[in-house]
């Protein structure tokens, strides 16, 4: 072991756990707000491309929608490369509190913006600028929070506590679901598509106060602190990046492949669910929310509990294998369980399925990722791999499933593309190098 792993484990292991409950909540309730405001736009596609790309038919307007969807994903690269970067040279609760202010200034954008029918083309820009600030914003983010709580304690509770970042991202999921449940079963559906859609974005801006207050309470671990040892090293900014493409290139790419076996499905199933069963299934919203929210809270349930078995592991591999092919096999009997339902439960049961299998392996996928990087570049690494999984594969999911839907009229082929792109994560899975848990890499 490196005289930096014992120095980082002494240090980790002075905080005490009201420290790391604290560090926890801070990252990742905030995190968890973020992800909320960027996904929530997903859940209310339809009503979105109703007010600001109106067109004669509802499908089109759904395809611009969730194309806009995307474009949000199309601006996390860019804002994992600088954000990253900055949380490298800087410090990571410099960068997280700057993200948490643009967030809300995207989120409010989305939310508040007049419709097409008001202000004619300015409307659709002002949406798609605003996606493309929250997309900025999360694209920093995620990564700097994963590293952020991954240096704070000692290696044999890693994976418990990175396993929060994900159960983080599907508590974001669960209250996006819910309030679509709560608001599609207590409102009519003409004041829910004329202006209830607008809640959830008003609720998004408490992330503005509530991030501000947590995170500029933190204090920048020993990792970060080490890898950041004086000013002259905050002004070279392109040479950690140019180690990061030089010699973590493989692992960027294999980490990328290996999140997109969660990401697609999360985005193409769990995400897209209300609109699917709408517009595909012809079925009521209420149904489509209901498998969103039940998939969501296994998504907030299973990962720490993941995280706790993975700390008693020999090896992080085994459970993210185990769970990468889970969800490989069991993506096309859920997509036939859901095409062939007439009534809610196969529909829930499908979707529950696949998210349990994506629920296991999630914070372990992320930890592997981590402990392959050195702390010099880690959150850049992180942030720009997770970054370019999500513009490539998340962003794209749903337009891509849509697209598929309605040129081939068969409900089953969005399986067609989530199936395989699983498969390739599995195989990522198998040719990524894991790293002894026990050092931390300087």
């Amino acid at each position: 072991m490196t005289p930096h792993a014992l120095d980082t484990q002494s240090a980790a292991s002075e905080q005490t756990r009201g420290d790391i409950v604290r560090i926890i909540v801070a990252t990742s309730l905030v995190t968890a707000l973020e992800m909320f405001d960027f996904t929530v736009f997903g859940f209310f596609a339809v009503m979105i491309g109703d007010h600001f790309f109106p067109a004669t038919n509802p499908m089109t307007s759904l395809l611009l929608a969730v194309a806009t969807f995307g474009v949000g994903f199309l601006m996390r690269p860019l804002g994992a490369v600088m954000i990253g970067a900055y949380a490298d040279r800087v410090g990571r609760r410099a960068a997280m509190t700057r993200t948490t202010w643009m967030m809300a200034l995207g989120t409010a954008a989305v939310g508040l913006s007049p419709s097409f029918a008001t202000i004619g083309i300015a409307a659709p820009l002002v949406v798609i600028a605003g996606r493309s600030l929250q997309g900025f914003a999360l694209g920093g983010d995620i990564g700097v929070a994963a590293t952020f709580v991954t240096e704070a304690g000692s290696a044999s509770s890693r994976g418990f506590r990175v396993s929060w970042q994900p159960a983080s991202q599907g508590a974001a999921a669960l209250l996006g679901a819910s309030l679509g449940l709560l608001l599609s079963g207590t409102m009519p559906p003409h004041a829910l598509a004329s202006w209830g859609w607008r809640i959830p974005f008003v609720m998004g801006l408490l992330i503005a106060p509530v991030g501000l207050y947590v995170r500029r309470r933190l204090l920048d671990s020993p990792d970060s602190a080490s890898a950041i040892p004086n000013a002259a090293n905050r002004m070279n900014n392109g040479a950690p990046r140019a180690e990061l493409w030089r010699e973590h290139g493989k692992t960027i790419l294999l980490a990328m492949l290996m999140m997109m076996g969660q990401t697609i499905p999360v985005y193409a199933v769990v995400y897209y669910m209300p609109s699917y069963v709408t517009r595909v299934m012809h079925m009521p919203a209420l149904t489509g929310f209901l498998a969103s929210t039940s998939s969501a809270l296994l998504l907030v349930i299973i990962p720490p509990l993941a995280g706790r078995l993975v700390d008693r592991l020999p090896r992080r591999k085994p459970l993210v294998l185990f769970s990468s092919g889970c969800t490989a096999l069991l993506v096309y009997p859920a997509f036939l369980l859901i095409t062939r339902a007439t009534g809610p439960l196969p529909i829930l049961a499908g979707v529950g399925l696949v998210s349990a299998a994506i629920a296991l392996g999630a914070g372990t996928v992320t930890l592997l990722v981590l402990e392959a990087l050195p702390a010099r570049v880690r959150a850049s690494g992180i942030a720009i791999s997770h970054a370019l999984n999500v513009a490539l594969f998340g962003g794209t999911a749903q337009f891509i499933v849509t697209g598929l839907v309605k040129w081939t009229g068969n409900p089953m082929s969005a399986a067609w593309y989530v199936a395989p792109a699983c498969v390739v994560s599995f195989v990522a899975v198998v040719l990524f190098t894991e790293r002894d848990a026990r050092v931390d890499h300087a």
